[in-house]
């Protein structure tokens, strides 16, 4: 079976959205390892002292019980526009380390800088990434994303996001995309606007 992952943000030494990351690790564990025991992310994550300031990614490689874990100086790539690529039958809903379908739909983004998938004329996500939508006064994110991102969740329960049907004819309708995960902030993600959105 595959190897499930958990990528979390370490900012000057503290985990980011612990609680959340911890949510979704236990759903994914009771649906493909329900008899295993429960892996409790603060006591398996040891910070070093090398990691107590700046930004990593904390990288925990899973499957019934944990199998590595990365920490790494997380870089913010560069993201200016965004080519909408099609794939009906991907399902990403559990994030697994196996990604070859979101990496062969990333090698079709031709000079654009990262996707948006579109699957069955649904918005869903980009490569790495939950999609948010600005139409003037309010972000919106699909109601449609192939993986219930963490940092989605915390905005949505804040309220500074709603959730909203976004489908391809719809993404003209607005004027910016903006990406977000675990390791990108509302606060600083790449805004892209509409019109450098390649359909």
């Amino acid at each position: 079976m595959c190897q499930l992952v958990e990528s979390l943000k370490l900012k000057d030494g503290i985990l980011q959205n612990l609680e959340y990351h911890q949510n979704r690790m236990n759903r994914s564990m009771n649906e493909l390892f329900p008899d295993a025991e429960k892996i409790e992310l603060v006591k398996a994550i040891t910070i070093p002292e090398n990691c107590k300031s700046g930004i990593y990614k904390v990288r925990v490689v899973y499957r019934s019980e944990i199998e590595k874990i990365e920490i790494e100086p997380y870089v913010f790539r560069t993201i200016q526009s965004l080519k909408v690529v099609h794939h009906e039958q991907i399902d990403y809903h559990l994030k697994y380390t196996n990604r070859q379908v979101l990496q062969e739909l990333f090698a079709q983004r031709g000079l654009c800088d990262d996707i948006i998938i579109i699957k069955y004329g649904f918005v869903t996500d980009s490569f790495a990434a939950n999609l948010l939508f600005f139409d003037g006064e309010k972000w919106f994110t699909p109601t449609t994303p192939l993986l219930m991102g963490t940092k989605r969740q915390l905005l949505i329960e804040r309220g500074i996001i709603s959730e909203k049907e976004i489908r391809e004819e719809d993404i003209r309708s607005y004027q910016k995309v903006g990406l977000i995960n675990a390791l990108i902030d509302f606060q600083e993600m790449p805004v892209i606007a509409v019109e450098k959105v390649c359909l």
